[in-house]
């Protein structure tokens, strides 16, 4: 398909996310060239596809802002086990299996599910080999990511191919950032990711501050998620992680800290006055038993929160719309029913996380000029759905909608999904591919 065919939707009850948050019923959406061009009643302009949203509502795209997909082929093989143990036990001796197949199909894999439902945008963390299959992968599939290579040279337990020199980590991401940084008409994109504390060296941090500073790229990595985590941190630097980060020079608008459930006041305040993005993993909290991320506090100091799914291995899905849901329950348990209210789970669940990545100028919203990264979800036609005419369009979405729900699906003006069909990821084929990659790979682990 023509990726600057032009697009009508006709008839959308649109949710725009834009800074008047503005809902309309009833209109019509033009696609020019992978742009919004017009929104507004009966536009007559002629387009090589037409689509009727009738009783439909359209909305930006889901942006998830830490996913794990090379990891996707590994659901179901690390349960049972909390965050160091999974990693050191499992995690990594899988992910230092991988070669360039298994890694292209688990990345596929990954990305066919976040489609399906809805996510247009993703931060990967990436793992320390054969990362360009994953960049190979987001090329193909049509999503929009960032993506880098996870970077480790030092730690316990670390599979013999993960252990890095500093400067050949260093030369590694730079080539894979001067290859695909900016790819694809800018739909894909490039940060750092040092994985954690406890696998990266002083040295390597000093030389990524340099580096982002210089070339203004994020740096992407875990913090503060798990509290056997901060106590190993405390061990070995003797301080607790964001005083860390904030001692080697990191905290700034680029740095982007996952997880974050074990941060405590001086933490926040750490990340609040140096402008640092968190990235709300309900999810994978809950299921490696790390805890719980009060984001009300974070929010309350004007703090930028986004959600992602974390890993398969994890969680166990990469259901943007079930971890939306997870979050605003958590919330409201931690704090008090509608503490935030569903709108605004939509908008961290969207515009907040562009601006997470810094493509809020670009993605994240409906709004003429921008972007077209927007998804159809029918929310009339099911049993789970049916809701009054009266019942809050926002909490229909956050509360009772379904991956499942997500009917079309467009990102830089292309259709990559119509009428639940992936039109650039061969299902049949990923599904095949994967199951005979997983019996391979198992066979190489150590």
């Amino acid at each position: 398909m023509n990726k600057m065919s032009t697009i009508l939707i006709k008839n959308a009850d649109i949710i725009t996310m834009n800074p008047e948050k503005e809902v309309f019923s009833g209109v019509d959406l033009l696609i020019e060239n992978g742009i919004i061009s017009k929104i507004g009643s009966n536009i007559t302009n002629q387009a090589d596809i037409t689509l009727d949203a009738k009783g439909k509502v359209v909305m930006p795209g889901f942006v998830q802002t830490h996913v794990h997909l090379c990891q996707t082929l590994f659901r179901g093989l690390a349960e049972n086990r909390q965050l160091l143990s999974w990693l050191r036990e499992k995690i990594w001796p899988l992910e230092a299996a991988h070669d360039e197949n298994s890694i292209y199909y688990s990345s596929l894999l990954g990305i066919g599910e976040l489609i399906s439902g809805g996510t247009t945008t993703v931060l990967d963390m990436g793992t320390v080999n054969h990362t360009d299959k994953i960049f190979e992968a987001m090329l193909t599939s049509g999503i929009r990511a960032i993506g880098g290579k996870a970077m480790m040279d030092s730690g316990n337990n670390l599979p013999e191919n993960f252990c890095e020199n500093v400067e050949s980590s260093i030369q590694e991401s730079l080539r894979l950032y001067e290859k695909w940084n900016g790819a694809e008409n800018g739909r894909i994109g490039y940060a750092f990711a040092p994985r954690f504390i406890l696998s990266c060296s002083d040295k390597l941090f000093s030389r990524l501050k340099e580096l982002s500073d210089s070339l203004n790229i994020k740096i992407h990595t875990h913090a503060c998620e798990n509290s056997d985590e901060g106590k190993e941190v405390f061990r070995l630097k003797g301080m607790n992680e964001f005083e860390y980060f904030n001692k080697m020079g990191l905290l700034n608008k680029n740095f982007l800290a996952a997880h974050c459930v074990w941060a405590d006041d001086n933490d926040i305040k750490l990340i609040k006055d140096n402008n640092v993005k968190v990235l709300h993993c309900p999810s994978s909290n809950f299921k490696l038993g790390s805890g719980t991320l009060n984001i009300v506090k974070l929010l309350n100091e004007g703090i930028n929160v986004s959600i992602g799914a974390d890993g398969a291995p994890c969680n166990n899905n990469l259901d943007m719309l079930q971890e939306i849901r997870t979050s605003a329950l958590l919330q409201n348990v931690l704090n008090n029913s509608g503490s935030i209210d569903a709108y605004k789970f939509l908008e961290i669940a969207t515009i907040d996380g562009a601006k997470t990545l810094g493509l809020d100028e670009e993605i994240g919203s409906i709004e003429a000029g921008k972007k077209a990264d927007i998804i159809i979800l029918d929310l009339k036609n099911d049993f789970h759905s049916w809701h009054s005419d009266e019942a809050d369009i926002a909490s229909r979405i956050v509360f009772s909608a379904k991956s499942s729900d997500v009917k079309t699906v467009i990102i830089d003006g292309k259709i990559v999904m119509k009428d639940r069909e992936l039109l650039t990821v061969n299902k049949e084929t990923v599904l095949n591919n994967c199951k005979a990659e997983i019996a391979r790979l198992l066979v190489r682990v150590k």
